[in-house]
């Protein structure tokens, strides 16, 4: 094989077999691309980087100096199991690139996510994955699930709605705790040490009848672990907060309630947690005024409502309602910043040159009074002139001349503008989708995305430009993976996009290149979407890495305390540096980043599921007619598209597909008719017959209407 078509797979293996075959013996980086035949540069950079990757997931051990060493595999390893809905596994472990399969004869009594200890098994001829056997439940990461209650005399199951869970809950008599045949419940899973019996548990919570549209909403979020009610302790605690501002905490505040400060958010928002002026000064700068809602100020560390908020993290905005991080008496009374209310905030105040740089800033604690609450439709008939005898159009205007060089200026940093389509699920009365429109991000939502994420930068770089930064809460974003930057390659390549990629690595602007290039096609929605997969994941950390998608070498999340607990988390530190407090404990905050990250994916997982959940119950009354799409993914089992007007994906099944049998071509994600030559590739557009669309599932099957 010629060195040009070395992968690093193929260089791992390399450098397991020499090392593996020299036992103990010990080599340096040099050595072993010598005796591997490695000769130009690009191959040597390429097994560089691979044997770095090695002994970071600790593949290979490190000798003295800088040399390496075979590390001989446990025979016993440890993972995390995901289970597939038609019963069979994979275990990820630590620092082994490939996973481990196990069938459902071999998973024990483990459940989707548990933390189990496997026996590899030998690999054979021919195997994709290498076998394993669950031994041993480490650690039972599920207690509890979501599922339809089903009685049977004397018992009852509990059907997990969750289809990685697949075993049904058994539930005895004493426990039903009310709960009725068809009724949505919460189940405990109380005992599971026998895979050829069923997990027994107790119904817990009660949630509704399973065929209502507003609680298969409500227990969708509950599948994902997010907390609904609010503790007694925690809305006793609210509900003594005061809403008058006390006339000392006002006299020590910066007083800002002369400023022609004003809102824009949604047309349904309640809870107000950021504010904005921004006025001419003498100089030609702009005086920028972002006001944060001083959410610490009433949510004191080891109170009831912090200790709710924590286990919260964030606000959970379905479609059908918002589940807040705070008891609604905070977020949407005290706190928000209501118009010709005075409230107290943590201000960023920034003067900003006409190219957009911050020349200087300062950051207060004040009180403020909103002038003027906007809806995005309201602010933005202001920009569009439709609008322009308002009292604040000039502030409006002039806010979004900034925004806009603002944005100007990230893109030549080199900034990815993802710009995905979102949907609006239009709902009646009961919950029911009646239509589904498109949403518009116009300027008006650009404005307030562009001064926030000025004022988040300005604090990210307040900590951690000192010569000693102190512990911090940092929003950041890694470089993409390189697996998946030469998937995401490979993918665009099949619609007929080049994304050059070297040794798996790219740069913001030839990703921005791409989606420039793709505004306006057809195929616009899948490939931005399976850009943004390609992205790792944005989290918080104490440990600032910068943010490749912003191109900020600092960045935190500062302006939205009510509805994240980062954000409080950065307030408090905040006022706790500029007041000489002590640095705190950095194991402490890690953990508490750890656990907002963690509890921001399942936000966010939950929120789309139930966008999805009503795009579904929107198409399931739309059987029988077809619709306009885009062919989004090609799979030897047929063809996914992404139906253009609501934005969700059915499936074209191969055995579906009349007239001929099909052939896969992996490479090019095509299926070719053995006999016609019909193909179907990736962007290619389509019309569609919805042939049924599954609710639990939320799985729309789909025909090709030609």
């Amino acid at each position: 094989m010629n060195q040009k078509d070395l992968t690093r797979q193929q260089i791992r293996r390399d450098i397991l077999r020499l090392l593996k075959n020299h036992g103990k013996k010990a080599f340096r980086p040099k050595e072993i691309a010598q005796r591997l035949g490695y000769k130009d540069n690009k191959t040597y950079r390429l097994f560089r980087n691979v044997l770095a990757e090695m002994d970071e997931q600790r593949i290979v051990a490190r000798g003295r100096g800088k040399t390496y060493t075979y590390k001989p595999r446990p025979k016993k390893l440890e993972g995390i199991l995901s289970v597939h809905p038609r019963g069979f596994g994979f275990v990820k472990v630590e620092g082994h690139e490939e996973e481990y399969f196990v069938r459902p004869n071999n998973l024990d009594a483990a459940l989707d996510g548990d933390r189990v200890l496997i026996g590899p098994a030998a690999l054979k001829r021919g195997d994709q994955k290498r076998e394993a056997e669950v031994l041993e439940v480490l650690e039972r990461k599920r207690t509890k699930t979501v599922g339809t209650f089903q009685k049977h005399g004397h018992f009852a199951f509990v059907k997990p709605d969750d289809l990685r869970l697949t075993h049904d809950i058994y539930v005895p008599r004493e426990a039903f705790n009310g709960a009725k045949n068809g009724d949505k419940v919460v189940v405990s899973i109380d005992l599971f040490d026998d895979p050829h019996a069923n997990p027994e548990g107790r119904v817990l919570e009660v949630i509704g009848k399973a065929d209502d549209p507003r609680v298969r909403v409500l227990a969708l979020a509950l599948s994902f672990d997010v907390r609904s009610g609010f503790p007694e302790e925690a809305l006793k605690a609210a509900e003594k907060i005061p809403e008058a501002l006390p006339r000392k905490e006002i006299a020590r505040r910066l007083d800002l309630r002369d400023k022609r400060i004003f809102t824009i958010d949604p047309e349904d928002a309640k809870d107000f947690d950021d504010a904005v002026h921004v006025e001419e000064l003498a100089n030609g700068n702009y005086e920028v005024g972002v006001h944060i809602a001083d959410v610490s100020h009433y949510v004191r560390p080891g109170g009831p409502i912090d200790e709710e908020a924590i286990l919260r993290s964030t606000s959970v905005y379905l479609v059908d309602r918002v589940i807040p991080m705070l008891p609604e008496k905070l977020s949407n009374k005290v706190c928000s910043l209501r118009p010709h209310e005075d409230k107290l905030a943590f201000s960023c105040i920034m003067e900003v040159t006409p190219k957009g740089k911050v020349s200087r800033y300062q950051i207060k604690e004040t009180v403020i009074q909103s002038k003027q609450r906007f809806t995005y439709e309201g602010a933005q008939a202001v920009i569009e002139g439709k609008d322009a005898e308002h009292p604040f159009a000039g502030d409006v205007l002039r806010a979004n001349r900034l925004a806009r060089t603002l944005t100007q200026k990230r893109m030549l940093d080199g900034a990815v503008d993802f710009d995905l389509p979102e949907v609006r699920i239009i709902l009646d009365e009961k919950g029911h989708p009646v239509d589904i429109v498109r949403k518009e991000r116009k300027q008006a939502n650009r404005l307030i995305e562009e001064l926030m994420l000025l004022a988040n930068r300005t604090v990210a770089e307040h900590i951690g430009r000192r010569k000693k930064p102190r512990p911090f809460v940092y929003r950041i974003h890694d470089q993409p993976d390189a697996e998946r930057i030469t998937q995401l390659a490979q993918y665009v390549s099949a619609f007929g996009y080049q994304l050059r990629v070297k040794d798996g690595r790219i740069s913001s602007k030839q990703l921005n290149a791409l989606l420039q290039a793709v505004k306006g096609a057809p195929e616009e929605p899948v490939i931005e979407e399976a850009a943004l997969r390609a992205m790792a994941k944005a989290k918080y950390s104490t440990e600032n890495i910068g943010h490749f998608g912003l191109a900020f070498p600092f960045y935190t999340h500062f302006t939205s305390p009510i509805r994240r607990y980062p954000d409080l988390m950065v307030h408090r530190l905040l006022k706790r540096y500029a007041t000489g407090g002590t640095n705190p404990d950095v194991d402490e905050l890690q953990a508490r980043c750890d656990h907002a990250s963690e509890r921001e994916r399942a936000a966010v997982k939950a929120e789309r599921e139930s966008v999805k959940l009503k795009q579904v119950e929107f198409i399931a009354e739309h059987v029988g007619e077809t619709f306009t799409g885009v062919i989004s993914g090609v799979t030897r089992f047929g063809v996914f598209v992404e139906l253009n007007d609501i934005l969700v994906e059915g499936m074209v099944h191969v055995r579906e597909m009349e007239g001929d049998f099909y052939e896969y071509d992996e490479r090019n994600y095509v299926l070719v008719g053995m006999s016609t030559g019909r193909t179907f590739r990736l962007g290619d557009p389509v019309r569609v017959l919805v042939a049924a669309a599954n609710t639990e599932t939320r799985e729309i099957d789909l025909l090709f209407a030609e």
